[in-house]
């Protein structure tokens, strides 16, 4: 077995899911008192958005380089972002180590594609909503076509992550804006919804919706587990 790095702390809220599912994966491949092998750098992510809501991008590239550097020294194998925004430096991590980087989006794809979709929506921080490196990559590495919400549905988004799910809020009024904000992702022509924020799938699953809902958390650690154990 590998043992899977992870670079976590945003926000722990979902990094202890990642966690968790990663041993749940181990012990059901395994079985009896089977469990991970990983090593976590967890980070505080106060620091990390102060440096996101004031554009730092270089500052939140070193803090997120030095992590990984951190994990592979602590004997990882190789590595996940535990959270989809940061992947917006995916290509400088990796660089920064000698340890393979598996990409949320690339895993996230992976699975809409075995479902036979080709149109997705994408929730996420609207940095992840609006930049083009996570859209991109989807759209030019996998063929997919994305929609986003609307820029209102994008600050409802965006607001209910951060002021809500990153503190462990789960509120009904805001898994109602949600569907909402899906059901019109839906009349836009989405088949399907990528969860493109760690801690969404926190507050929508998929009995909340009609359409497949993709939840990176869970696919990423999957993944994780896939790797761990492949030969």
């Amino acid at each position: 077995m590998k043992t899977i790095g992870l670079i976590g702390g945003m926000s722990w809220e979902s990094s202890a899911e990642y966690y968790k599912l990663i041993n749940e994966g181990v012990h059901q491949a395994l079985g009896g008192v089977h469990s991970a092998k990983s090593v976590m750098v967890s980070v505080d992510f106060a620091e990390v958005e102060t440096l996101q809501k004031s554009g730092r991008w270089d500052e939140a590239t070193q803090m997120m380089t030095s992590a990984a550097r951190q994990v592979e020294a602590a004997g990882a194998n190789f590595l996940l972002i535990c959270t989809n925004t940061m992947h917006k430096m995916a290509d400088e991590v990796q660089g920064a180590v000698h340890i393979p980087l598996i990409h949320i989006a690339d895993a996230a794809a992976a699975a809409v594609l075995e479902k036979g979709i080709h149109t997705v929506g994408l929730l996420g921080t609207r940095f992840t909503m609006q930049g083009d490196f996570y859209k991109r990559r989807l759209a030019d590495k996998f063929g997919l076509k994305v929609y986003t919400p609307i820029a209102s549905d994008q600050d409802i988004v965006h607001k209910v992550i951060y002021d809500e799910l990153v503190v462990g809020k789960i509120l009904p009024a805001s898994r109602d804006a949600y569907q909402k904000i899906i059901l019109n992702l839906a009349d836009q022509g989405a088949e399907g919804i990528i969860l493109g924020c760690t801690e969404i799938g926190l507050l929508v699953k998929q009995s909340d919706c009609s359409l497949p809902l993709f939840d990176t958390t869970l696919i990423h650690a999957h993944a994780a587990v896939q790797y761990a154990l492949k030969d």
